[in-house]
């Protein structure tokens, strides 16, 4: 028995290392022959459900599938344990134009991959399925990672099955991604990476953190714009001590910085950048000992000062508080930074908030700074020459502030700066080479001034060469000139030039042509610039190029494909507008050709630009029709073709402009009627067609589909009819210009519905300039102020009727015209009200009664004319009525009087009388008749009271003639001065 039991024993020793061994060989066959068949099938399985655009996959066949792109295998056993699928380049194409993206669909062959423990399809393109449910039964995945990939709009809970994940990320970015709840992820106990970033959380809003809080040995924790709102303030206990990244951006949580916060002792990176977080900085983030980044960015509301003690955060890297309304002055924070044994702080970016004061001193102790970012706020003073002291610095930006002083020459000393950005301050002295002597790693420059004046000068050899190669040269405002900038000639690596208002009068040498550049950007605007322009030049994709207001001359030049933006306005360039424009440059989206010397038609090529936004050709000599060719441009917001020769109609095609904003076609040869068509271009808000041959009745659709229209220009056409009562719907216009029509009706009381003049608007954005006739003169308005006119301009029609009381609620008018019409009545008691009145015409109508004396009010008002009307009664003395002392804005009234007039009022005791001009005649002749019969009966009483006594008494009669013989003369006189008198006090009568 013994022997036989020792037999089977080693009977089944035997067959035990028999199996050993057949299992051993097939794994070392599998391995030495190719991966393990089953493995490799399901692979293969796999793959016929995707679709490989550009063959990515091409590797997965035949052969050893361990070998294949993406796979990777256990090297003692051979069975898959990674498929690494991430695309590599997800923006980009092949040399046949084909994306990388895989897509397509999952197989469930994967499961198959027993031991798969790392699955990466990230930033692929798998159409919005849905993540499959079978890989919540991959369970020994470690490594999952989805995100980008364009899945469907929910993750499937059994995910939490994946007990032994340490890695998961399901970002996408998309709004389409949602979750009911996150319960499922506190079955994942391992987990210590988990980014949900972009996927919308609202419906778990109220428990994401609790149930995160179940986590403890999460590390990272990213979920930025989850759509997450609610940041709850506390925590009854704080489980995931061992937090060290979390990204809590994007959310627009709408409430103050929690507490909790402040017990995540291993916290080394905090993101909470882009919500709406309030309160003020607190000095609470010094318990976080081991933070080093800092992302409190975009928070608007966020609000106070840096403290000393917050400056005392010695291991802080990178701290980013950009986007705030953070306030006071750097020095104290600064100062505590400076006083840490050895600051870490790399990154300080402060940019767009609200400091002031100096850049301390002390700025220049923090050494191992890198990058430092105060743009955008109101830092006063000089650059401290500190500065110069940060040798480790790379990147400078201090734009946009009210710095002055010279720019110091120890930034020269600066060897590591890459970009020095200085542009948008009050700068002023002389720039040499020593302020660039050793920045040899420069690529970006910007400095300039924020005015046009220029204070700044560059004194800068011709035979100097830059230390440098630029890539980015921003230079405006400053004295470069008057030669072309020698030192450029080395500069072979320049992407983008801007030498903008910088006093060049020269012509660009031909060595600048020469350098081959391959251009993103080149403006030299603003300069004296002359000579031709080659069509030599290169350029980048969505290139711009500005050489405005210079005296370039020849025919317009034409360059690649790539440029997306050409100014050539105001200049001397000649010639027609090549025919071939639109082939030659097909991605033009803003063309800007205005103020030349262009003549010829429109081409027919421009119809072909089919990404065209803004369109320009204004003030040349442009003849001919306009093309009916804009049914290709559905982006175009911007037509502005005024002061031309252009004739015909308007075209009806401008109709299916669907988002046109601004239309200048005035002082042009246009005639016909407004077309139709253009009711449907709903978004416009600027019409100007004025100066023009244009007939028929203003559209009524221009109140009833026009709902956002700010600006309406017609003056100077032929329209005729009513102003249409749709008009008034327009509330929100702000300048309406109907004047030298004939227009006849009355003028419309609701009028009153045009809040645009009743309220003093924003800063609207507007484009192009607009002409309107205010204090008795032509004035151009461009448009960064063409928000605050307010301009009413009926003048020269046929209206007649009273002028409507309702317009004097319109206070925020600054200029009414309403001269050369028939209108009648008075001037309306209230309009006193519009005290915001410049300009205010109302001359050559047929206007009675006195002038209103709350025109008193009209405290602004520096251009009045109330001529050629029937106005009478006394001028009003006071207010703005002493400085209107011009007679001849009140002639034409005969029954006015008081100054300036020579006419002077009546006062008896009591007011002024005011009476109309056929009562005055009537009394005056009523005076007249009572003065008469006096002198005659008083000359009858006279004459028979001396020939009575002559008759009765003969001395007295013989002494009479006498006297008469020898005074005959002297009584003449007498009797002609006293009839002159007497004609006089009439006249004054």
């Amino acid at each position: 028995m013994a022997m036989k039991s020792g037999s089977l024993q080693l009977l089944f020793l035997i067959l035990f290392f028999y199996f050993q061994a057949i299992k051993l060989s097939s794994s070392f066959q599998s391995v030495n022959g190719g991966c393990i068949e089953i493995e490799k099938k399901a692979l293969l399985k796999f793959k016929q459900g995707l679709t490989d655009p550009s063959g990515r996959l091409s590797s997965w066949v035949g052969g050893n599938c361990c070998t294949w792109q993406g796979v990777n295998c256990n090297n003692r056993t051979g069975n898959v344990i990674k498929l690494k699928l991430r695309n590599p380049f997800p923006d980009s194409f092949d040399i046949n134009g084909t994306v990388n993206n895989l897509g397509g669909e999952i197989n469930p062959s994967l499961l198959n991959l027993k031991y798969l423990s790392y699955l990466d399809l990230s930033m692929n393109n798998f159409g919005g399925i849905e993540i499959p449910n079978f890989l919540g039964s991959l369970t020994n995945l470690r490594y999952l990672n989805l995100s980008g990939a364009f899945f469907g709009k929910t993750i499937p809970p059994n995910l939490g099955n994946l007990s032994s994940l340490l890695y998961l990320d399901l970002s996408s970015y998309f709004d389409d991604s949602n979750v009911n709840d996150l319960k499922w992820i506190s079955s994942l106990s391992s987990l210590k990476y988990l980014n949900l970033g972009g996927v919308d959380l609202s419906k778990a809003a109220s428990s994401w953190l609790q149930i995160l809080n179940m986590l403890p040995s999460l590390l990272e924790l990213h979920l930025p714009q989850c759509v997450l709102l609610n940041l709850p303030p506390s925590l009854p206990s704080v489980n995931f001590t061992s937090l060290s990244v979390l990204d809590l951006s994007n959310n627009g949580f709408n409430s103050t910085i929690p507490q909790w916060l402040f017990n995540l002792s291993s916290l080394t990176q905090l993101d909470l950048n882009s919500n709406n977080l309030q309160g003020e900085v607190s000095d609470a983030f010094t318990k976080l000992t081991s933070l080093q980044n800092l992302d409190l960015s975009q928070n608007s509301f966020l609000q106070g000062q840096l403290s000393r003690n917050l400056g005392k955060f010695c291991n802080l890297q990178m701290l980013e508080l950009s986007f705030n309304n953070i306030t006071g002055e750097l020095t104290e924070f600064i100062s505590g930074l400076s006083e840490c044994p050895s600051s870490s702080l790399q990154t300080l970016d402060l940019g767009y908030n609200q400091l002031t004061g100096n850049l301390p001193n002390t700025l220049g102790y923090l050494k191992k700074l890198q990058y430092l970012i105060l743009w955008n706020n109101m830092f006063q003073g000089p650059i401290p020459n500190s500065i110069g002291n940060l040798s480790s610095l790379e990147e400078l930006y201090l734009s946009n502030n009210q710095m002055t002083g010279s720019v110091p020459q120890n930034l020269g000393q600066l060897s590591s700066l890459i970009v020095l950005e200085l542009s948008e301050n009050s700068w002023e002295g002389i720039v040499t080479e020593a302020h660039f002597a050793n920045l040899s790693n420069l690529r970006e420059l910007s400095i300039y001034r924020g005015s046009p004046n220029i204070s700044m000068i560059f004194n800068i050899s011709s035979n100097w060469i830059p230390p440098f190669k630029l890539t980015f040269i921003n230079i405006r405002s400053c004295q470069l000139g008057p030669k072309f900038p020698t030192w450029l000639q080395n500069q072979s690596e320049l992407n983008t030039l801007v030498l903008n208002n910088v006093g060049i009068s020269d012509t660009i040498p031909d060595w600048f042509w020469k350098l081959d550049l391959e251009l993103d950007d080149i403006e030299v605007p603003y300069n004296n610039l002359s000579g031709r322009v080659p069509n030599s030049l290169r350029f980048n994709e969505f290139a711009h190029v500005d050489l405005s207001s210079n005296r370039f001359e020849g025919p317009l030049p034409l360059w690649s494909s790539n440029v997306s933006a050409l100014y050539l306005r105001d200049n001397l360039f000649s010639g027609p507008i090549p025919l071939n424009i639109g082939d030659v440059m097909p991605q033009l989206t803003d063309l800007d050709i205005s103020m030349n010397s262009l003549i010829g038609s429109i081409p027919l090529s421009i119809g072909k630009l089919n990404a065209m936004t803004n369109l320009v050709i204004s003030s040349n000599r442009l003849s001919g029709e306009i093309p009916d060719f804009w049914n290709n441009m559905p982006d175009l917001y911007f037509i502005e073709m005024s002061n031309n020769s252009l004739s015909g109609i308007i075209p009806s095609s401008m109709g299916s402009l669907k988002f046109l904003k601004f239309l200048y076609l005035s002082k042009n040869n246009l005639s016909g009627e407004v077309q139709t068509d253009l009711q449907n271009c709903t978004s416009m808000e600027t019409i100007d067609i004025g100066d023009n041959k244009i007939s028929g009745y203003i559209p009524s659709w221009i109140g009833e589909s026009m709902p956002s229209l700010l600006i309406l220009r017609l003056r100077n056409n032929s329209f005729t009819g009513n102003i249409p009562s749709q008009i008034c719907n327009l509330s929100a216009l702000h300048i309406l210009d109907l004047s030298q029509n004939k227009l006849s009706g009355i003028i419309p009381p609701c009028f009153e519905n045009f809040n645009g003049m009743k309220i003093q608007l924003t800063s609207e954005r507007y484009e192009g300039n607009l002409q309107v006739v205010a204090k008795g003169a032509v004035i151009e308005y461009h448009a960064p102020l063409l928000y605050l006119v307010n301009i009413l301009d009926l003048s020269v029609n046929d209206l007649f009727g009273n002028i409507p009381e309702e317009l004097t609620t319109l206070i925020k008018l600054g200029a009414l015209n309403l001269s050369m019409n028939q209108l009648t009545g008075r001037i309306p008691e209230k309009i006193g009200n519009m005290v915001l009145l410049e300009t205010l015409d109302l001359s050559e109508n047929k206007l009675s009664g006195c002038i209103p004396p709350s025109m008193a009010s009209l405290t602004f008002l520096n251009h009045l004319n109330l001529s050629y009307n029937n106005l009478s009664g006394e001028i009003p003395t006071s207010n703005q009525f002493q400085t209107l002392n011009d007679p001849s804005i009140y002639e034409g009234n005969p029954a006015l009087c008081g100054l300036p007039l020579i006419t002077k009022c009546i006062h008896d005791g009591g007011p002024t009388p005011s009476h109309n001009k056929e009562v005055a005649d009537d009394e005056g002749k009523f005076e007249m008749l009572w003065l008469s019969i006096s002198i005659g009966l008083g000359y009858f009483m006279g004459f028979w009271g001396v020939c009575s006594t002559l008759i009765v008494n003969r001395h007295w009669r013989a002494a009479y003639f006498h006297f008469l013989g020898k005074s005959k003369d002297w009584i003449i006189v007498f009797v002609l001065t006293r009839a002159s008198r007497l004609q006089w006090k009439f006249n004054k009568a």
